[in-house]
């Protein structure tokens, strides 16, 4: 059993190390975005903030109902089907474009919405210069998830890292370009950046797509046979499994947009100390964020190939070693807390000794907070590798706005903790998240055992070349 675990440790990690290497890759252009964005005026990156937000909450709903792909290529290439994989990643493709046009259609229409939540014209006039060429993106940054989803399912992730890096890279250069005139170009400011993400988005994608037509490793897939025309009933499938998915992505955003909210009420300090400390977050994010994919992927693998044994023991190697490399993050905002958020702001300057204070107690909190995190994200990732997503949304919805929510509102306003409570109330609606998935994955293994009490011994050989 020893081997076995050690073995499937290996395989997650070469399926890993090249999605959170993207995820880090995925990160970077954002951040590239608002450094930006906050050369051009502190007016342009209020409203082009603005503008980020509302495209990254219709995103990141968008790449969750898109997840499915993965989860369900994974699933039939574990159990061998060759034309099943292909199918459903042409699926993939068209719900991925339909979801594109919808999600741009929402972007161009949001100015009334924006300001009727009380956002001020001038905000809403510099993100809607942010919007006007953005939502272009969609179709690029949909269909490289899409595909993305197919080749990590088959055991070949490491296209998605070279490309994504090099997105990395042109981004940070074109919009450099843009912003400062180079090469005679015009100075587009905030349209510009839009315009650079649209660029590098559809050129990624369009590299993937070439590199798949090309490689001969993907030959017998065939994705391009049959494009022409959508398989709905495989549309479907996808939908169903996805939209729960894309759901409990909207809830998690939701949660974070509440806490920034709750704690842009107690004052400028407290929101900017929340922010800082919120980047570092995010960034150490980015490592379960990946792992917790290459967890669908490799439990897929064994539940299309009939095997809940290894399919249990992915998704306990995956949370067991995420919960170890959270622990190590903890350790450094433990240990050397000034020295990381240093890296955001200059503790000599007077201006923000107050900022600088706060965000160090929240950075010892974002300790707990990044533990559970990482345990609850992978252990979502180990259901949805069992086509288990209504539970995860369930689950999420219940931890994240019936205890998280109220705790943080309580201990920030009602027990005078602050910005402390608010991310006390996170941790806590996160550890319960954490808690009640990894039990939902022990309850949902064996009720399959029970129902498919010969699985393993039936199917074994063919699990283990699924990996």
């Amino acid at each position: 059993m020893l081997l076995t675990k050690r073995s499937e440790l290996l395989a997650l990690l070469r399926l890993a190390a090249p999605l959170v290497a993207s995820q880090l890759a995925h990160i970077l252009m954002v951040l590239t975005d608002t450094l930006m964005m906050a050369r051009l005026s502190p007016e342009a990156l209020a409203g082009g903030g603005l503008g980020a937000a509302s495209y990254s909450f219709v995103s990141i709903f968008c790449f969750g109902v898109i997840a499915a792909v993965g989860t369900l290529v994974a699933i039939r290439h574990g159990a061998g089907d060759t034309e099943g994989v292909a199918r459903l990643t042409r699926a993939g493709l068209w719900l991925a474009w339909l979801l594109a046009g919808i999600g741009a259609l929402l972007l161009w229409s949001l100015k009334p919405l924006l300001l009727a939540l009380g956002q001020t014209p001038e905000n809403v006039e510099n993100a809607g210069h942010f919007l006007l060429l953005l939502p272009l993106a969609l179709p690029g940054a949909m269909t490289f998830m899409a595909l993305r989803g197919f080749t990590s399912a088959v055991g070949k992730a490491w296209p998605v890292m070279i490309i994504s890096l090099m997105g990395a890279g042109l981004n940070a250069v074109l919009n450099l370009a843009l912003i400062n005139g180079w090469m005679g170009l015009p100075k587009l400011g905030l349209l510009g950046i839009g315009l650079v993400t649209a660029i590098v988005a559809n050129a990624m994608a369009g590299a993937l797509w070439l590199l798949l037509a090309k490689a001969p490793a993907y030959r017998g897939y065939c994705i391009g046979r049959g494009l022409a025309r959508p398989d709905w009933p495989s549309i479907r499938e996808l939908w169903h499994l996805g939209l729960p998915i894309g759901g409990t992505y909207a809830v998690e955003v939701g949660l974070f947009a509440y806490a920034a909210l709750c704690i842009g009420t107690l004052g400028s300090v407290q929101l900017a100390a929340h922010q800082i400390a919120l980047q570092i977050v995010s960034v150490a994010f980015m490592v379960p964020v990946g792992l917790s994919y290459a967890v669908t992927l490799r439990v897929g693998h064994h539940y299309g190939a009939g095997s809940p044994r290894l399919a249990r023991q992915a998704g306990w190697v995956g949370i067991g070693f995420g919960a170890a490399i959270m622990l190590c993050f903890a350790a450094a905002f433990w240990a050397i807390p000034a020295t990381i958020i240093g890296l955001f702001i200059d503790a000599r300057d007077p201006a923000f000794a107050p900022v600088f204070a706060l965000a160090m107690s929240l950075l010892a909190i974002a300790a707990w907070f990044e533990l559970f995190d990482g345990v609850q994200t992978i252990a979502m990732g180990a259901l949805r590798g069992l086509k288990e997503s209504r539970l995860t949304f369930f689950i999420g919805l219940c931890c994240y706005w019936l205890i998280g929510a109220p705790t943080a509102w309580w201990l920030a306003f009602h027990a005078g903790w602050g910005a402390q409570g608010v991310w006390w109330g996170l941790a806590a609606g996160l550890a319960c998240a954490a808690a009640s998935l990894c039990y939902g994955f022990i309850r949902r293994i064996r009720r399959w055992q029970r129902r498919a009490p010969g699985a393993d011994t039936a199917t074994a050989a063919p699990s283990a070349a699924a990996g």
